[in-house]
């Protein structure tokens, strides 16, 4: 998986000249093979499919491998009013679904589900014993992102906590940086999604919105498509 670090200075390098779009939020429905699915970003957050933006096309394809599909790329509603009036964009929060190409045409079964969590979470480590995240990661050699837990795992959803401690800029007033993200790998009426939910982490709220929003988003998705 791309570093946290390179994602947020793909993110970074977003600053300005985007021409305006209309604002957009709603479910939508996506085909993959012979399945239907409706997608929708979290409250809060739109998908940028609409815009054609060529900048914000890159950045979602930084955040995942060329062997996937592109879903959905959200950013914040406040990013987005920025993005009508050509203002710079913050980018503190924002997701991306994702599908593997080589299976968004075919019924993947139980089976094929679990392989593909096996080896999406291939090489991820332990969890981090230290509940204080923080901690752990001043232990951790900066832009290392590293598995801090588990919150889910059962047959058709597993979800992982990953965090970051930014390389430094060399300023002399600078303080440490961190960055959250979650992995969750879904199986969603015979397909297998990729959800990934980024935030920074300057205070306890950031872990517990990246926490919620990704159960939320988990929990909305699934009713969306229920049979």
């Amino acid at each position: 998986m791309p570093s946290v670090a390179r994602r947020l200075a793909s993110a970074a390098a977003l600053a300005a000249g985007l021409a305006a779009a209309p604002l957009a939020a709603a479910p939508f429905a996506l085909q993959l093979g012979d399945t239907r699915l409706a997608l929708d970003a979290p409250p809060g957050f739109a998908d940028t499919g609409f815009t054609g933006s060529p900048r914000l096309v890159e950045l979602a394809e930084s955040l995942t491998s060329a062997s996937n599909r592109i879903l959905l790329f959200a950013i914040s509603d406040a990013d987005l009013r920025r993005f009508t009036l050509g203002d710079p964009l913050e980018l503190r929060r924002y997701m991306i679904a994702v599908t593997p190409k080589g299976l968004e045409r075919d019924w993947v079964g139980p089976a094929q589900f679990a392989s593909f969590v096996e080896e999406a979470l291939r090489g991820a480590g332990a969890a981090s014993p230290d509940r204080n995240f923080l901690r752990h990661l001043d232990a951790q050699p900066p832009g290392k992102a590293s598995l801090l837990a588990e919150p889910r795992r059962s047959l058709d959803v597993v979800s992982v906590l990953q965090g970051t401690r930014l390389p430094a800029t060399g300023r002399s007033d600078e303080t440490p940086q961190y960055a959250l993200s979650t992995i969750s790998l879904i199986y969603l009426r015979g397909k297998a999604l990729s959800l990934a939910v980024f935030t920074t982490y300057a205070a306890p709220q950031d872990l517990e919105w990246i926490e919620l929003t990704t159960a939320r988003w988990i929990e909305d998705l699934q009713r969306l498509n229920a049979r």
